[in-house]
């Protein structure tokens, strides 16, 4: 079986970060993904449309985050999709899915007067490069990022 994400997105906010106890840290954000609008042959218009996804990162790669991560940042993460439940205060079951991060790329960090970037030289072992397509796509790029999406249906 196969449970693998890959997103690349806007932060939607700064990371929340937690330390558990034993000193382990977590941390939580909001990521945005957006797949551009296009119009139709017969002039309809069919507008952007961005999906929400709650992140969560664990141990080094929390640390990363905390200290680089910003709202508005463009990153590639991989990892898993997992599914919870809890009760709300008014006792009814709620539903949250997170994607579990294995691997970070920060793409387009925002700069900052307090933090510097990390030395480009020394990637961090935790990093993983989003795969390169070496043969020709199929597929158009619809949005001018680089990125190969399907054609919009007509």
């Amino acid at each position: 079986m196969l449970n693998k994400v890959q997103l690349i997105g806007h932060l939607g906010k700064d990371p929340e970060v937690r330390v558990l106890d034993g000193g382990v840290k977590v941390c939580q954000f909001t990521l945005a993904t957006t797949e551009k609008g296009y119009t139709l042959q017969n002039g309809t218009q069919v507008p952007d449309r961005t999906e929400w996804h709650n992140i969560v990162m664990w141990k080094g790669l929390a640390e990363v985050a905390e200290k680089y991560l910003h709202k508005g940042d463009k990153i590639y993460v991989e990892g898993k999709i997992r599914t919870r439940s809890y009760e709300d205060n008014s006792k009814v079951k709620r539903y949250i899915t997170e994607i579990f991060v294995d691997n970070m790329e920060m793409l387009v960090v925002k700069q900052s007067q307090q933090v510097q970037q990390p030395p480009a030289h020394q990637p961090q072992p935790q990093y993983h490069q989003p795969p390169q397509h070496t043969q020709q796509s199929q597929y158009h790029n619809v949005d001018g990022d680089g990125l190969p999406f399907p054609p919009p249906y007509r």
